[in-house]
């Protein structure tokens, strides 16, 4: 099993930043990548960026150049830096783990909104 709690969700005004982490708890040397995705009421979950162990990193169109991910010491933190943010960002931000094998799991979400 593995935890993720997830953490600094919040609002802000167009063209703001925020800094979202996740911190995972439980059989975490399991974890491969993790990754962020977000989601709007009735549309689907969107994958926004990903990060391996090995340093590898990718991201979703929209977001490239905007936003960052990175991770401490271990994938057990990850970070999403969130810059020039853009109502359209508005979404629950949900943080993921993909294990080398398993199940995969996800936190329970949180809230960012983005308007003025």
């Amino acid at each position: 099993q593995i935890q993720l709690e997830e953490s600094g969700g919040g609002w802000v005004q167009p063209g703001g930043s925020l800094r979202l982490s996740c911190t995972a708890s439980g059989r975490t040397h399991e974890i491969y990548a993790m990754s962020w995705y977000r989601q709007v009421p009735g549309q689907e979950r969107e994958l926004v960026a990903t990060i391996t162990d090995g340093g590898n990193i990718d991201y979703s169109t929209s977001v490239e150049g905007r936003f960052s991910i990175s991770k401490g010491d271990s994938l057990r933190n990850v970070y999403l830096q969130m810059n020039a943010l853009k109502p359209e960002d508005t979404a629950v931000y949900y943080c993921h783990a993909d294990p080398y094998w398993g199940e995969k799991y996800w936190g329970q979400g949180t809230q960012v909104t983005v308007s003025s």
